[in-house]
């Protein structure tokens, strides 16, 4: 899952209003052109040495974050005087002076925040309302505010003025390693957001959070309508990461796997269209039958009401938190546009474009052709999961279960096997006991997170989900997975030259990592793969499952648009449209590949409630993964994936070609389908 960290970059919103509008458009522009020119002379005037385009720069980017309130023009034009700094020497010293400061401010506050969040993010207790007021409560939340009040924010932006994403890719390749590091402390003041907006932003986020954290299916209370119970009784899965890993485990069940994955089907469908009785959700005291949708208590009929819109209230919430910072931001006025062009550095458009040349390839549909034969049925909307090309699809998962219950109990097991897990991927003895030292294992209170430190001292978190009976396979594949982020975020903190630089260009890159090791699950258990087809299966393997994540994403994507142009929406309404969007994506693109049409699957992922725009990093995630599997072949994993993830957080084209070689592309997993597929 993402990777969770505190940052003065903070883009946040709340709930539009026309006042707050007015009053964001009236402050805009209060130094104009001309006193922007008239001290930018002067400077330079007085201070000959000046760099004429960086003072240009910085004084127009510190004039845009001025208000009336911070004093007048000729305040401003005094303080540029007083605090533009001239001489390289000097402003080198004063950005490492910088950048100390932010560390400790960035690192202290993850610190504190994991400390309120510990009973909302771990299995440690009941939560009541004062957990929830303090876990959501977002310490860092006045900092920009107070920045601007002191004149931090000024000097900064002033003297490290920001590069947009195209100045960025066409003066990148020059820029020495101090340079880079200089623009992006230029990122930490692009707009001016009020700090109840932002506080607004955490409290929508954390409510959806726990939402999710919360939407227990108790698998041993669902029956088939002749009254059948065909899942464990002590069976409950998160929707939707256990539900879609449970469907993928029942590929192995010959005898009852079928029936099962199409009632985890009908389970999902009631959830996406809210049909589900609000009683069953999380709760243990009612049986439902999900194709006729009755529920009984024992023998006797309830009449139980379906989840009002729960699911689609709070995507509206978290929408209209985030609409609220368009005002304040007029070059990058959508959240769509602040999450993509400045947020993963990629345009959306850029995004949609690549995912659409790779759901419209006609290997997909050979690929859907393949299954289907493999299977011995028709395609059914849920072999979107389809797991038939691992090596642990033919291993039945209580054999699994029973080998990670065995090595990891509890999470001190897990933190404990870890030095061992790093060596058999390739790290030295001292090198894998010294990234291991800096990650701690948490019980999880939902199915799982990594959450990375923010200063060099501190460790990073893996949350994992272990029951009373030790690791289930389900949970030691998620633990693994985020393993591979705590991984990365511990290169790219303690292996970074420059703090600044420290992180990578977007969470689709630590995602890759995360998958690097997740598909080296059972290696690290000790499972040996002798398949000779093992190349080819992992091609065809990474083909299906690109294209699932990519179309849930497209749906993502494709719903904040329509919100945008339907701000005022209801949650039926959204509910409405977020079905007809997930159904044509789906025709488009997978009815196709699969020969079912309308089915509404795509919108199941919980990211869509509590992680906005988010969807589509796990798609560049399993692109950029790809495209290194493939530059990692013949190489030392563990001496690359250092040299790799110590780069820092350059833009992810540039990352990508000091990475491997090459920008990011989809060539290359098409290429290895391609073969694939003519070897069958």
């Amino acid at each position: 899952m993402k990777n969770v960290l505190i940052s003065l970059v903070v883009i946040v919103t709340a709930c539009s209003s026309p006042e707050t509008k007015k009053e964001a458009v009236s402050v805009a522009g209060f130094i104009n052109e001309t006193t922007v020119k008239a001290v930018a002379d002067t400077v330079k005037a007085t201070q000959p040495a000046a760099d004429l385009n960086l003072l240009e720069k910085g004084v127009k980017h510190a004039a845009s974050l001025w208000r009336e309130g911070d004093g007048t023009p000729v305040d401003f034009s005094e303080f540029v005087k007083e605090n533009y700094i001239s001489d390289p020497a000097n402003r080198k010293m004063v950005f490492n002076k910088i950048t100390r400061y932010i560390e400790s401010l960035n690192g202290n506050y993850n610190e504190i925040t994991l400390d309120l969040r510990k009973t909302l993010d771990e299995a440690i207790g009941e939560i009541d309302d004062i957990d929830r007021m303090f876990g959501n409560y977002s310490v860092g939340s006045h900092m920009q505010s107070d920045f601007y009040s002191n004149k931090i924010a000024f000097a900064i932006a002033l003297n490290f003025p920001y590069f947009t994403l195209a100045e960025k890719e066409e003066l990148g390749p020059k820029w020495s390693r101090d340079e880079w590091a200089m623009a992006r402390l230029g990122d930490l003041f692009i707009a001016r957001v009020p700090a109840e907006l932002e506080q607004a932003v955490t409290e929508a986020t954390g409510n959806s959070e726990m939402y999710i954290a919360e939407y227990n299916i108790y698998m041993g209370h669902l029956r088939t309508d002749d009254g059948r119970q065909i899942f464990p009784d002590n069976m409950v899965l998160l929707s939707h990461w256990n539900l879609r890993d449970e469907l993928k485990a029942d590929y192995a069940d010959k005898e009852n796997g079928h029936e099962k994955q199409e009632m985890i089907y009908k389970v999902m469908e009631r959830i996406i269209t809210q049909e589900i009785p609000g009683v069953f959700v999380n709760s243990s005291d009612y049986e439902w039958a999900p194709y006729s949708n009755k529920v009984t208590k024992g023998d006797a009929s309830i009449q139980a009401s379906a989840e009002p819109d729960t699911r689609y209230s709070h995507i509206i919430k978290n929408f209209r938190t985030r609409k609220e910072i368009d005002a304040y931001n007029p070059e990058m006025n959508t959240f769509i546009l602040r999450k993509f062009s400045l947020e993963m550095e990629i345009s959306q458009n850029e995004v949609e474009t690549l995912f659409d040349s790779f759901l419209s390839s006609q290997q997909l549909v050979k690929l859907g052709s393949l299954i289907k034969k493999r299977l011995g049925r028709n395609l059914r909307p849920y072999d979107i999961w389809y797991d038939g090309f691992k090596t642990q699809s033919s291993i039945p998962e209580s054999l699994l279960t029973s080998k990670t219950s065995g090595i990891y109990p509890d999470p001190a097991a897990f933190h404990a096997g870890m030095p061992l897990m790093l060596k058999k991927l390739g790290w030295s003895p001292e090198r894998a006991g010294y990234l291991a030292e800096k990650i701690i294992v948490d019980p999880a209170r939902g199915s799982g997170h990594a959450w990375g430190a923010a200063m060099k001292g501190s460790l990073s978190h893996l949350r994992t989900r272990i029951s009373g009976e030790g690791m289930d396979y389900k949970g030691y594949n998620i633990a693994v997975h985020e393993f591979g982020h705590n991984v990365e975020q511990t290169i790219s903190l303690y292996d970074i030259d420059n703090y600044m630089m420290s992180g990578v260009p977007n969470t689709a890159f630590t995602e890759a990592n995360a998958f690097i090791f997740q598909s080296r699950d059972l290696f690290l258990l000790g499972i040996k793969d002798d398949n000779p087809d093992k190349e080819k299966m992992e091609a065809l393997d990474a083909a299906w499952s690109l294209m699932e994540i990519m179309g849930v994403g497209m749906v993502d994507m494709k719903v904040w648009k329509w919100l945008y142009g339907n701000p005022e929406a209801t949650p039926a309404q959204l509910k409405e449209n977020t079905i007809a969007i997930s159904v044509d994506v789906w025709n488009k693109y997978f009815a196709p590949v699969l020969g079912v049409k309308d089915s509404p699957i795509l919108a199941i992922y919980s990211h869509m409630i509590d992680a906005p725009l988010y969807l589509a990093n796990y798609s560049y995630g399993h692109v950029i993964q790809f495209q290194i599997e493939e530059y990692l072949k013949g190489k030392d994993l563990s001496d690359e994936i250092d040299r790799i993830y110590s780069q820092g957080r350059l833009t992810p084209q540039q990352w990508m070609m000091g990475a491997v070689g090459a920008k990011i592309s989809t060539q290359p997993i098409l290429n290895a389908l391609d073969k694939a597929l003519k070897s069958e």
